[in-house]
């Protein structure tokens, strides 16, 4: 119970701090760089996050193994694993557009404990503890209780290089606006999961995501009562490529329209 305590602290400590970083930098000058295709974006802020977070793990916790999407695995085979994406949302920060967050997440022997996703720009901070609720803002939150998926609105997100993945994701895309519902592209799966948890959204689905995209995420959306799968409809982990998220109640409706 301690340590857990210690590595809930630690773990806001992290997001907070490294959500000064993201607010002290937005729309000013900073390096940005591209990463395999050019519009795949990195930029100093990332890395200057990325450090923060992990300066503070190996402090409290050297022990323990992390995965970032800015410095891969680090540390040996421990029971505790941090999952850190310094920056989710990296393009819309570049762009000066304040929809990008500091997503942390911690892994206990496999499965998701405690998960925080942060955007300093709106101030919105979304906590999940697994079995003890998802808050945001320290407000209980749950997903949305709507159960007709043509009422429902929906979010989405695109991989870079696109046209390689199967279901081809631009087809998938037009046989739900094809029905006429309502699709939103955030830029920060992140944050695609914590409006869907918070009721914002009832559905969202991506392909080619990475654990640190989706760990903390996921588990505030379960932590609402929300439900996750593959595009087969299959028990979700965050080490999947593809993710469908929902509040449940448009569940099948939506799998049925990605497998039609």
């Amino acid at each position: 119970m301690k340590e857990s305590a210690h590595i809930k602290s630690i773990l806001n400590q992290a997001a907070l701090e490294s959500g000064k970083i993201l607010l002290k930098y937005f729309g000013k000058k900073y390096g940005i760089s591209s990463k395999g295709v050019v519009s795949n974006l990195v930029t100093e802020v990332d890395h200057r996050s990325d450090r923060k977070i992990i300066s503070l793990i190996r402090k409290n916790f050297p022990e323990h193994s992390i995965l970032t999407e800015e410095s891969g695995g680090l540390g040996g085979q421990c029971e505790y694993k941090w999952i850190i994406d310094p920056i989710d949302g990296t393009v819309n920060y570049a762009h000066g557009i304040p929809l990008s967050c500091v997503s942390i997440a911690v892994e206990r022997s496999g499965e998701l404990m405690m998960g925080v996703v942060y955007n300093p720009m709106s101030g919105e901070y979304f906590y999940a503890e697994k079995g003890r609720g998802a808050f945001l803002n320290g407000r209980k939150i749950r997903v949305s209780s709507c159960r007709e998926i043509s009422r429902s609105l929906l979010v989405t997100g695109f991989p870079y290089n696109s046209g390689k993945f199967r279901p081809d994701p631009v087809r998938v895309f037009r046989k739900f606006i094809k029905r006429d519902l309502p699709v939103r592209r955030l830029g920060s799966a992140a944050l695609d999961l914590c409006w869907t948890a918070c009721g914002r959204f009832e559905g969202f689905w991506e392909y080619n995501l990475k654990a640190w995209d989706v760990a903390a995420g996921a588990l505030i959306l379960r932590e609402a009562g929300g439900k996750l799968s593959n595009f087969r409809g299959e028990e979700y982990s965050v080490y999947m490529k593809e993710i469908l998220a929902t509040n449940g109640r448009i569940h099948r409706s939506m799998l049925d329209i990605i497998n039609s």
